[in-house]
């Protein structure tokens, strides 16, 4: 993924006003992400544990979700399956749900999906994270292919909010 700046994610929300955009949190520390190992941005808000963000660079424009999720709790979480990258992760995995986009959006629709609770997807798939023992199924898949796969999840996610 190529580095973004604030300004590149704000201007890339397509779920949410631009106030909302302008408001919302952006992590401070975009120079020292690995963006080479990224398929996608992803942070939980720290003042708003209930809300998450992602960007993710769809034919070389950067289309930004804003999420809701449960908060974190203290409990040993169960361990589910990751809907983007197919893993289970020790810390879990959360129901993300987006507000659609436009029209439809503003009448109260929205659709989820299963993320890694941490939004570390692409750090799970290339071993840069630990997942836990068991997180991940043996499968003959490249790297290469897994990481086809979880960007096709991924752009299907998003196609399903802006649709």
């Amino acid at each position: 993924m190529t580095p973004l700046t604030e300004q590149d994610i704000r201007a890339a929300f397509v779920n949410c006003s631009k106030g909302e955009a302008k408001r919302l949190t952006v992590p401070r520390d975009l120079a020292d992400r690995p963006w080479d190992d990224l398929d996608y941005l992803g942070w939980r808000d720290p003042r708003a544990p209930d809300r998450a963000y992602l960007v993710a660079v769809l034919d070389d424009r950067p289309a930004a979700l804003a999420l809701r999720c449960p908060t974190p709790t203290a409990r040993q979480p169960r361990r589910s399956m990751c809907a983007i990258c197919l893993t289970a992760p020790g810390g879990g995995v959360s129901l993300m749900v987006a507000r659609k986009a436009g029209k439809a959006g503003q009448q109260g629709n929205s659709v989820g999906t299963y993320f890694c609770s941490d939004l570390a997807c692409s750090l799970y798939l290339r071993g840069k994270k630990d997942a836990g023992a068991g997180a991940r199924l043996h499968e003959s898949l490249s790297l290469e292919e897994k990481i086809q796969r979880t960007v096709a999840n991924l752009v299907g996610f998003i196609a399903s909010v802006t649709a």
